[in-house]
């Protein structure tokens, strides 16, 4: 519940025009939480005297603006989405641990629908080889369950499974990345918002990564993976490849003309 510190409230106002669940009003100059609501922050983030509350979070994280450290510069921002590629090819260099919870704080600091936070980040590094041999040893029956349902697959799982049985070395799902991150969520929109400010995120600490699709299609069809992962009964909705590129870009790619209807 949303808790208001009388002391410091000055009935201002500003938290109840905010609250997207109408859950504030002023009485007697101050301002009262009247029913439960989102949880969403916006009272706390948007109170100019710091009296909103919600105990259950961890206050402690909550920071004051400030423009300078808050603030992208837009053209710059744009180049570095541009500049961004899918990377296949990683150094051998682990990921160091706080750098990788400040990658995961970008995807837990995500909006999510009803400011749920319901998703769940499984972050592989130092068991990913216990990992791939699950993988692995769970592909043939992957392979004969997608048979009929998803016939493309099927071939091309099989397909990868065959060059890794002849050189394990020619891993197509995994290629040689060092670390292997999965997002589980009730919302698949959820994960997928996250993901995105988790690569931007992974890229502003000199890592790369790549999205898979495939692994996503592969763990969605085995319950031994998904009981290994322990995501429960969440959807699996990425599949991140992340490590540091053992490949230098120059230049940006190019892309076709945007595909824009303006109204």
């Amino acid at each position: 519940m949303i808790q208001i510190d009388k002391e410091k409230c000055i009935g201002c106002g500003a938290c109840k025009r905010d609250c997207p669940a109408d859950a504030i009003k002023i009485r007697e100059g101050k301002a009262e939480v009247f029913k439960d609501c989102l949880h969403c922050g916006h009272c706390v983030a948007v109170c100019p005297v710091n009296a909103a509350a919600i105990p259950e979070y961890d206050m402690a994280e909550v920071e004051a603006y400030e423009k300078d450290k808050f603030t992208l510069d837009a053209d710059h921002y744009l180049r570095a989405v541009k500049f961004r590629r899918s990377i296949r090819s990683y150094t051998p260099e682990k990921i160091g641990r706080e750098t990788a919870e400040r990658i995961l704080n970008a995807g837990r600091y995500t909006a999510t629908a009803r400011n749920r936070q319901a998703c769940t980040y499984v972050f592989i590094q130092d068991r990913l080889d216990e990992f791939k041999e699950l993988v692995w040893k769970e592909i043939p029956s992957i392979v004969e369950s997608l048979r009929e349902s998803a016939p493309e697959y099927a071939r091309t799982f099989e397909y990868f499974y065959l060059k890794w049985k002849r050189s394990p070395e020619d891993d197509t799902f995994f290629f040689n990345t060092p670390a292997f991150l999965v997002i589980a969520s009730d919302n698949p929109l959820d994960g997928g918002l996250a993901a995105a400010n988790i690569e931007n995120m992974a890229v502003a600490e000199g890592l790369g990564a790549l999205y898979s699709g495939y692994m996503m299609r592969v763990i969605g069809a085995s319950q031994a993976l998904r009981d290994w992962l322990q995501t429960g009964e969440k959807k699996i909705s990425c599949c991140m490849l992340l490590g540091y590129p053992a490949v230098s870009y120059k230049r940006t790619a190019p892309r076709r003309k945007a595909d824009i209807i303006w109204k």
